[in-house]
């Protein structure tokens, strides 16, 4: 099934979910069937849940609702912003929180803060879907459904990007296999090269900031224009603008297997955008590859292909030193930044091409 950009496939029948339903139920009822409860369900998720629920529940009871939000897309933005105030006539009652999926707590913490004043009887949380191997555990959950695998789920209530909340059947967002990464090395270490190979041999896109910016500016495209604008004044363009041809040029691939990064990012900032734009995707850098070599080698290399390219900074051996200078000061924090990561590979840059591609693929296929 095909919900604007992502596939996913059948995940949890109708059947299963009624059954989960009605198991929170029964239990809850246990525990309340000698006073009336406060059912609150959280908007907009939980309306299914709660509907199922009430039909459920044998006993008298109240419900009412609030709203909160935290999701854009496949992941939560981190900020909780509450849309729906909870009730006015709960002081002295048993409230129930009816959710539709608990995951990593974020909501949950901002529920517990909005009853925190309210002097209720008491506050409990049931929840039909549970990510116990992601939630925090800061508070109890008393009742729950189903406990379920760190995955993306729509349908019965949940949705992406506003679709699927009316589907009876709950579906998984259908993850391919992707490898993404970001390739290192020194002017002259041979990652145009090997990244036309990799590209190839594990169909993934090779996206060159450098190719980026010429496509857009000799294009004439907003973005180009907007570069050119900076580099006109002698200014260094600002990430975002970098983050959106990448964006964009990703999103013109969307069969691609992955995609290798090269030329960016060059600083540990833009490697954080470059993580919070590809979450947007359900993606993630997988592995960053570095080809080490030998200054003296790398040195001999390019000024052998200043003769053909008839680039000046590859005829001018300071200019060369001063570009590896510059390129130590910008990985070395990278380096750091992926390492803590467990993200950060070194392959021997040195030898024949096809040697060098077969250390690369080690690496991708280990992964």
């Amino acid at each position: 099934m095909q919900l604007q950009d992502k596939t996913f496939v059948p995940y949890l029948s109708e059947a299963e979910i009624l059954a989960a339903v009605e198991k929170v139920a029964h239990a809850i009822a246990k525990d309340y069937k000698d006073e009336i409860p406060v059912f609150v369900g959280v908007l907009n998720g939980a309306f299914m849940f709660v509907a199922d629920f009430l039909k459920r529940y044998p006993h008298p009871c109240e419900v009412s609702f609030v709203k909160l939000s935290s999701y854009q897309g496949l992941t939560s933005t981190g900020i909780v912003e509450t849309l729906l105030d909870p009730p006015d006539n709960i002081e002295g009652r048993s409230v129930i929180i009816l959710e539709d999926i608990i995951d990593s707590g974020r909501t949950l913490k901002e529920l517990v803060h909005l009853f925190s004043t309210t002097k209720v009887k008491e506050f409990k949380i049931a929840s039909l879907f549970y990510k116990s191997e992601v939630y925090n555990g800061e508070y109890t959950i008393d009742y729950v459904g189903i406990d379920i695998p760190d995955k993306f789920i729509v349908g019965y209530g949940l949705d992406y990007k506003e679709l699927g909340r009316n589907l009876r059947e709950v579906y998984q967002l259908n993850q391919k296999h992707m490898i993404n990464l970001v390739l290192f090395g020194k002017p002259g270490a041979g990652k145009g090269t090997q990244a036309e190979f990799l590209k190839e041999k594990y169909n993934l896109k090779h996206i060159s900031t450098g190719d980026l910016f010429r496509y857009n500016m000799k294009n004439e495209t907003e973005l180009g224009k907007l570069a050119k604008s900076y580099i006109d004044r002698g200014d260094l363009v600002p990430d975002e603008v970098t983050i959106q041809m990448l964006q964009d040029d990703v999103e013109k691939n969307p069969d691609a297997s992955g995609f290798i990064f090269d030329g960016f990012p060059r600083t540990t900032a833009q490697a954080k955008a470059l993580d919070a734009f590809l979450a947007t995707k359900g993606m993630k850098i997988n592995a960053t590859i570095a080809l080490d070599a030998n200054d003296e080698v790398l040195i001999q290399r390019l000024l052998e292909r200043g003769k053909v390219s008839g680039r000046s900074d590859d005829q001018d051996e300071n200019k060369i030193r001063n570009r590896f200078d510059e390129y130590n000061q910008k990985t070395a924090p990278l380096k750091e930044y992926y390492e803590e990561q467990g993200k950060f590979h070194s392959v021997n840059g040195i030898g024949a091409i096809d040697e060098i591609t077969q250390r690369l693929a080690k690496v991708i296929e280990e992964l």
